[in-house]
């Protein structure tokens, strides 16, 4: 018997796929290089965007006209209630796999918790993932124990958002006091949770990593209580000022959203403003897309695409001048 898996999105998802990877060889299952040379195929699917959704739609399609063979199909991942019939309808075994914690960590990414409490209007996590559920201390330190002894240089946390963490600068401070040549970063940070308390850690630790993923989103104050993000525009430059005296030699990279529903071209100008002044070294720009089950999802998709498709090559200009 064999397998093949096929990873879309995030961090969460390739953390899955390698302990997915275990447990499958675990019950005697070996791996295939192609979908047509396995028996089962498993996709870890992304619903943060439409898009993504019909990309995994399409390729099912692919793999049922014969790309993947004689292969079993199970999804898994992020996948939304509203996009669970046609999967059924398809034949298509939706699966949450469980206890994926007990495999160890092999690339270097260490889950430290799931889920999200934010519920910012257009995303879908709060609904696929669930509240946020934190791993404890113990075990994430024994992860990365494991991690230090296999020779591995660069341990990433990641949670939908780590500042939500209990004591999150504790569970820095025992992660870099093991012994070993290694650096810890973490991924993704809120604006509204990001500390003092870890900006003076991430300062004076040398095992950490001086790069910080901040995402804002939108650079006007309207535009972001729609999304509900509970910050303002101020309150994020006022964060990026603090960070960037504390921790001089700082990479900031940053997620924004175009053409929210009723994001006027004046809004979308402060938008620019952000980018211009803070000075990113990356962002990562998603025109919006409306998604079933969001709050947003009530709200009128009224920006013409042709107008987010100008908004995104416009920041996207202004990153290459940057970088």
């Amino acid at each position: 018997m064999k397998y093949h898996i096929l990873t879309f999105g995030c961090q969460f998802n390739k953390a899955d796929a390698e302990k997915i990877s275990q447990l499958l060889i675990k019950k005697g299952y070996k791996q295939s290089s192609i979908p047509s040379g396995a028996d089962l195929i498993v996709i870890l699917m992304c619903s943060v965007r439409q898009k993504s959704v019909d990309k995994v739609k399409n390729l099912i399609t692919r793999l049922r006209q014969g790309y993947g063979g004689r292969g079993k199909i199970i999804v898994s991942g992020c996948i939304l209630p509203a996009d669970e019939k046609w999967f059924d309808e398809q034949n298509v075994e939706i699966k949450k796999f469980k206890d994926l914690e007990k495999f160890p960590s092999i690339s270097g990414l260490i889950t430290i918790g799931k889920g999200c409490n934010n519920f910012c209007s257009y995303c879908v996590v709060p609904y696929t993932r669930g509240r946020e559920k934190y791993r404890s201390q113990t075990a994430i330190a024994k992860e990365a124990q494991n991690l230090i002894k296999n020779g591995i240089k660069e341990i990433t946390l990641i949670a939908q958002n780590v500042n939500s963490y209990p004591n999150f600068v504790g569970l820095l401070q025992k992660i870099t006091a093991m012994k070993g040549d290694f650096k810890v970063k973490f991924l993704t940070n809120h604006p509204k949770d990001f500390s003092d308390k870890l900006i003076e850690e991430m300062a004076k630790n040398p095992k950490i990593i001086k790069y910080i993923h901040l995402p804002f989103q939108a650079g006007d104050n309207a535009i972001l209580k729609k999304m509900n993000r509970h910050y303002t525009r101020a309150d994020y430059l006022k964060l990026i000022a603090k960070i960037k005296k504390t921790i001089p030699a700082v990479v900031i990279t940053t997620d924004i959203i175009v053409g929210f529903p009723s994001e006027t071209k004046a809004q979308f100008a402060k938008t620019i403003e952000v980018m211009k002044k803070v000075g990113f070294k990356q962002a990562f720009i998603a025109k919006y897309s409306p998604r079933a089950g969001t709050a947003s999802f009530k709200l009128k998709d009224n920006v013409p695409i042709e107008e987010k498709q100008q908004r995104e090559q416009i920041l996207l200009k202004i990153i290459k001048n940057v970088s």
